[in-house]
Order: structure tokens, then C-alpha cells, then sequence
């Protein structure tokens, strides 16, 4: 085209365009929204209905579990899913395991075990704290028990009045050991001969280095990191834009606490490494989820009051952006499967389980042929507990699957409390180590050096070392936008209008991916076929298709060059731009759940980034892109208007023979967003290289001709 015909394409748009739908069938109102947008393609017939407009997702939702039918896609699934808790936690790649220092001290014998303090360094200067419960007498190697204990703290205490009616009720059997329930079960362990690890989580007990009003309490930004801001020298604290771009999260720590507790017990001279289980109740039984879901050492395991399909853990400590989308405890807590695990159902959130959770935890286990290496008993006579009925479930299930060969039943017994100073893991001779602030800052550093040691490399020789960039950045890539190229038959097209103008076919589409609910209101433009050069423009703007014309409603000249070239033109409003939104203008801010704690991942956990689902529209772009009649053409993903990154994470993604990647510049940098409500907020876009990691993994992809990466200006 020429600039000579400019205003009659303008002309025809608008005339054609609204007179061309269904006009019987349209209010005033339409045809005036009509008027003032020529490339509209939604209208009262031809609606947008998107699954993503409906309100969002949050700890409180439906997490239903449907299982596989074979075992070869539980595998493929399982897999994928070790991978989500990995790279949500920050722990993808793992980071290094450095010297823990581990002291034991200040041993208290009591009848039949013994409790000594710990600590030991997780990462340099950052310390775990917990009780070890040894069995009295014991010879030879002994199972190693780690015992996450959940909110309250392992010195969490009920009054006598509280005991008492916990007796009368049948919740507990003993006035003094009954008042410290944490404590109980690593004694009876320890009886039954078992060495314990009680560890503490962040803010509890000895642990103190990062407060517990900071890891479960935290409900706004802080004055020194609100909008972005940083330390004077340039490190910030966790909940921060910067920590949650680089996957550092409370959730995160506490999970590689966990992990170091399991290297802590294994490599004592009387625990035999090979028989480890781990049990925990409420926000240990996650972290007891957790475990099972990535550390291959527990052999046997009892996350009790945590499977559930309903609600999955209320504290920022149970939660980090990216780990339960598209899925929920009771799948993650699959991930053990085939090794034996068991749990209750309780008058609380897990109060369903029996019938909705555990059924599918049996199937998975029957795809091992190992149903029996599962089992939840009905406690829905009791509440959220791990009382003395569910603890003497536990010691039948570790004394099977620990082979510890002990006459049944086990009965628990009493036994004298510690006092406060033999509670006590710091005094005089060991001293409290300094925390606040400073500490804090020092444990995301410690995570984020430890980050770019092992990615910087792979993103600069992604030329020479292609495969391990795909292993590690790649796969992060593919989980944080959690989704593969779709299937052609996923992909519906309908044409709304069309109009031929001035030697060029412009057409408006709704596409829709019916696979996930989701819709693409698309303008595709052609030039008279004796023009057509068999080259296709995916145009991915950060304005939307509006960004095709200007003003006047002339194409712009960009588009104007494609078109004369004889390529093809397909543009579209992604999510949240132009005809998403009421004004057309593109959203500022993206949506979060309704809670007053302002944290990301009481969104991100069960919600994906606008971003991301920007990104899953340009993958849709793409699979229609492979239809007919686009199938030969040579196909180019121009990024333009901000969208370059979404544009780069489309193609890094989709295994597509694409001949070029053409971005108008390559500035963006995640590491520049100041707040997690940004549309272009993505958990782990730092980390993972940011824009420059995207181009390396878009470029490196294993095709026989990967795309050209080309910058326009």
C-alpha cells in the first residue's frame, strides 16, 4: 500500500465494519461503540466470554484431584509437578549445600530417651534450632524422625483446664506430656526407638533471627521497601518486588530448613539414612507435603490436617507464588506415591477427605499396585488435631514402615516436661546469633548469589552449551508460564466480518482456545494475493490491535511496510488490553484476591501473572498460526510496544519452526518493576535471566532452524 490510499482503508473500516455485523441484532449503543472503535470484533452477537474475567482464585477455593488413568502420564505429571514445588520454592536449581556447623547440647535424660538442643547453619549465619530425641540403651543404627511441628511452635503449651477437657473429650490421655502434643510424639518415638528431630520454624521458639511477626504475621510493605525501594545498598528484604521476582520466599527458607534437617538427622553416627520418615500436623503437615514431594529420602511419611481440596494453608508461610497452580495439597501430596503415607480426616478444612481426596490418593497408589501404602482414617469427631488418637495411628504406621517390629498396640506414656532454661537452645555458653533486618537482607543475597552462579553461565553460553540452558532455564521457563503450545483442534475460529478494501482482506476473528475457556478478539489482513510474499507478522503490541492504526485511523507506517511487502498481518488484544477492558486503554494494574495482607502470594500461588496469561495468548496465536490457511507461511512474532517480553517467552516456549523473533528494542528488564500489581510482574523473571535469559532460550531451542533474533532499532 501506499499513503494515496491510506484514508480509503480508513473509510471502508469504518463504514464496513459497522454496517457488516448483524446490524438487526445491535443496540445503539453498540454501533456507537462501533464507530468509535473500527477493529471491535466483540459486539451483543459475537460477545467476549473469557473464563480469566471471572474472580480470581485464593486459599479458599476448590482444589479437586483427577487422576490419571495409566500410570506413564502420573509419571510425566509427577514430574512436572516436583519441578512446580522446586522452582516455587526457589530451590531450581538447588542451591549449595555449605557446611552446617551442627551443635549438639545440653543433654536431659528422661525415661526411656533423651532430649539434646541443636543448631546447625542452613546457609552461612542463618541458624536451625530444635530438640533431638534419642531412644535410652539404643545399639546399632536407629530411623531417623523429622518432625516439622506446624503453627504454635514445638513449645506450644494448653493450660490444665485446656488438658482436662482434652481428656474428658478423649483427645488426650495425659495431663503433663498431654500439654505439649509437639513434644509427645517425638518422646514416644524416641521410645519406640527412634532418633527425632524437632526443628523450629522461622519466628518460633530459638528461632528468632527472622521474627515471627515478619514470616506469619506480615501484612503490608515496609517503609523501606515500599515502591520498590531497596536497602542504601541495594539489597532488599523478603516480600519485596525483588524477592518475589527472584521465587525468595518465608515458604522457600523454611522448605531448605527442612531439607537441611533431613541432612542434619541422616548423617548422625546412630541413624541409619536409609529408613527416614518425616510427620508433621496443620502447617507442618505441609512442609511434611512438601518434603515428600522432592526430597527422595523419607522412605515413609504422616502430613496430617493439610490434604485437602479445600483450603490450603492460610499463613505466608504455607504459601509462594507459582506452587498451587492448576493444582492442590491432595496432588502434591500424590507426589509421595508409591511410598507409604497416611493422614486423618478432621472437623476442619480436611473434613471431606474421606470422599473427596482420598479415593484419588488410593487410585495413584493403585497405579503402583500399592493401595495399601495409603491410608486416612475418619477423625471427624475431633478437630484440627494431632492429638493422642491420631499420634497412636502414626506410631502403628512408622513401627510397619520403619520396621521397627514392636508388639501392637503402642501406648503412649507420660513423661516430666522440660523446665524453661532445659528448653532453652541459646544461653551463655551458646549465645543467640544477632537477626533484624540485616540478617534478613543477607539471607535473600546469600539466595540470589547463589542463583546467578549457576544461571549466569548457562544464559551466556547458551551457544555452546544449549542443552543445559534448556534443562534448567528452560524448564523454569515452561513452569512459570505453565503451559505448552496448544493443539490445533484446541483452537476455534470464527469470523466475525470481513471486508475487502483496497487490494486487502481484513477480517475480525474471535479465537478462542476451548480448551481452557479463554478468548482473542484478532484482526487479520492480507494483501491481494499477487502481492503475497508467504510471510506472516504475528503482531504482539502492547496497545493491542489497536496499535495497527493511528489517530486518523490509518495504518501506521509499521504496518503499512508489512502489508507492502506482500506479508500478512494478525494482531489481537491480549488479556487485559483493548477489548478486555471497559475503557480500551489496557490494564494498569493488575487483579489480586481479596485479602488485607499484601502479599503476592495470596494471589500467585493459585493465579497466574497477567503476564502469563498474556503469554498463553500469544502461544494460542501461535498454534492457530500452524492452521490452514497459515500452515506454509513463514511466520514472524513481532514484539512491539512493551510487549517484546511476552513476545520472547511466546516463542522460548513454543517448539515452532518460526523464522525470526523481531522485537522494536530489548530494554525491558523484570528487575526494573517496582511492585507485584504491575502487568508485567512475573515470580522468578529475574532469576531466570530475565529478558536477556528469554532471547538465549528462544534462540537455543532444539529445531532444525531455531528462530532469528532481531532487534529493530
Amino acid at each position: 500500500m501506499n499513503d494515496s490510499i491510506a484514508i480509503p482503508i480508513r473509510l471502508s473500516l469504518w463504514a464496513t465494519f459497522v454496517l457488516g455485523l448483524t446490524i438487526g441484532s445491535m443496540s445503539t449503543t453498540a454501533l456507537a461503540e462501533d464507530i468509535a472503535d473500527p477493529l471491535k470484533v466483540s459486539s451483543p452477537v459475537m460477545p467476549m466470554t473469557d473464563i480469566r474475567s471471572q474472580p480470581l482464585k485464593d486459599l479458599d477455593g476448590y482444589f479437586p484431584f483427577v487422576p490419571p488413568s495409566d500410570l506413564d502420564a502420573w509419571k510425566f505429571r509427577a514430574d512436572e509437578l516436583q519441578t512446580r514445588v522446586l522452582v516455587s520454592t526457589g530451590l531450581w536449581p538447588m542451591p549449595g549445600r555449605t557446611p552446617m556447623n551442627p551443635v549438639i547440647h545440653g543433654k536431659v535424660a528422661r525415661d526411656g530417651f533423651s532430649i539434646e538442643k541443636v543448631y546447625f547453619e542452613s546457609i552461612p549465619g542463618h541458624f536451625v534450632t530444635g530438640f533431638l530425641f534419642r531412644p535410652e540403651n539404643s545399639t546399632g543404627r536407629c530411623p531417623g524422625v523429622l518432625c516439622p511441628h506446624g503453627h504454635g511452635g514445638r513449645m506450644q503449651t494448653s493450660s490444665l483446664q485446656e488438658i482436662r477437657q482434652m481428656i474428658v473429650r478423649g483427645e488426650e490421655r495425659f495431663e503433663e506430656s498431654g500439654r505439649c502434643p509437639k513434644l509427645a510424639r517425638c518422646a514416644q518415638l524416641a521410645r519406640m526407638g527412634c532418633v527425632v528431630f524437632m526443628f523450629d520454624m522461622l519466628g518460633y521458639a530459638d528461632s528468632q533471627q527472622i521474627s515471627y511477626e515478619l514470616a506469619h504475621r506480615y501484612s503490608e510493605p515496609r517503609p523501606q521497601y515500599a515502591d520498590g525501594k531497596t536497602s542504601p545498598d541495594g539489597r532488599w528484604g523478603f516480600y519485596t518486588v525483588q524477592a518475589e521476582s527472584r521465587l525468595q520466599t518465608i515458604m522457600g527458607l523454611q522448605t531448605w530448613n527442612a531439607i537441611r534437617s533431613i541432612d542434619f538427622l541422616e548423617q548422625l553416627p546412630d541413624v541409619d539414612p536409609k529408613r527416614i520418615a518425616v510427620t508433621g500436623n496443620s502447617g507442618g503437615g505441609t512442609q511434611t507435603i512438601l518434603l515428600g514431594a522432592i526430597d527422595p529420602r523419607p522412605i515413609a511419611s504422616f502430613p496430617n490436617g493439610m490434604v485437602s481440596v479445600s483450603m490450603q494453608g492460610g499463613c505466608t508461610c504455607e504459601n509462594c507464588s507459582l506452587l498451587r497452580i492448576g493444582t492442590g495439597n491432595v496432588e502434591l501430596a500424590a507426589l509421595m506415591a508409591p511410598k507409604p503415607q497416611a493422614m486423618t480426616a478432621a472437623d476442619d478444612w480436611t473434613i471431606g477427605m474421606m470422599t473427596d481426596g482420598y479415593p484419588q490418593l488410593q487410585q495413584i497408589y493403585g497405579l503402583f499396585g500399592k493401595r495399601e501404602n495409603v491410608l486416612c482414617r475418619d477423625m471427624t469427631h475431633f478437630p484440627h488435631n494431632f492429638n493422642y488418637v491420631t499420634r497412636s495411628m502414626m506410631y502403628q504406621w512408622f513401627n510397619k514402615h520403619l520396621d521397627l517390629g514392636l508388639e501392637e498396640p503402642i501406648v503412649e506414656e507420660d513423661w516430666k516436661l522440660l523446665s524453661e532454661e532445659e528448653a532453652a537452645v541459646w544461653n551463655a555458653e551458646h549465645p543467640q546469633p544477632s537477626g533484624g533486618d540485616e540478617h534478613e537482607r543477607s539471607v535473600t543475597a546469600f539466595f540470589d548469589e547463589e542463583s546467578r552462579k549457576q544461571i549466569e553461565p548457562l544464559v551466556a553460553n547458551a551457544d555452546s552449551h544449549p542443552k543445559e540452558l534448556r534443562s534448567v532455564v528452560g524448564n523454569a521457563w515452561q513452569t512459570i508460564i505453565g503451559r505448552k503450545l496448544p493443539g490445533m483442534t484446541e483452537v476455534e475460529r470464527t469470523i466475525v466480518d470481513q471486508t475487502e478494501t483496497n487490494g486487502c482482506t481484513v477480517k475480525k476473528d474471535m479465537l478462542r482456545l476451548t480448551s481452557h475457556g479463554e478468548a482473542i478478539p484478532m484482526i487479520t489482513i492480507t494483501s491481494a494475493s499477487s502481492k503475497r510474499n508467504g510471510k506472516l507478522v504475528l503482531w504482539i503490541d502492547g496497545k493491542g490491535k489497536s496499535s495497527l492504526v493511528d489517530k486518523e485511523g490509518a495504518w501506521i507506517p509499521r504496518a503499512k511496510a508489512f502489508l507492502d511487502e506482500g506479508a500478512a498481518i494478525i494482531a489481537v488484544d491480549m488479556f487485559g488490553q483493548g477489548e478486555f477492558t471497559e475503557s480500551g486503554t489496557g490494564t494498569e494494574q493488575q487483579r489480586v484476591v481479596k485479602n488485607p495482607r499484601q502479599y503476592a502470594g495470596y494471589t500467585y500461588t493459585y493465579n497466574p501473572t497477567l503476564f502469563i496469561q498474556r503469554v498463553h495468548d500469544v502461544l494460542t496465536l501461535l498454534a492457530f498460526s500452524q492452521s490452514a490457511p497459515w500452515q506454509s507461511e513463514a511466520v514472524t512474532v513481532y514484539g512491539r510496544g512493551g510487549a517484546e517480553p511476552i513476545a520472547a517467552a511466546a516463542v522460548a516456549i513454543a517448539e515452532l519452526p518460526i523464522e525470526r523473533l523481531l522485537l522494536q528494542n530489548d530494554s525491558f528488564r523484570f528487575d526494573a518493576i517496582k511492585s507485584y500489581r504491575d502487568p508485567y510482574f512475573v515470580p522468578g523473571g529475574v532469576k531466570y535471566g530475565d529478558l536477556p535469559g528469554l532471547l538465549a532460550l528462544a534462540s537455543s531451542k532444539e529445531l532444525a532452524s531455531p528462530p532469528k533474533i532481531e532487534l529493530e532499532n
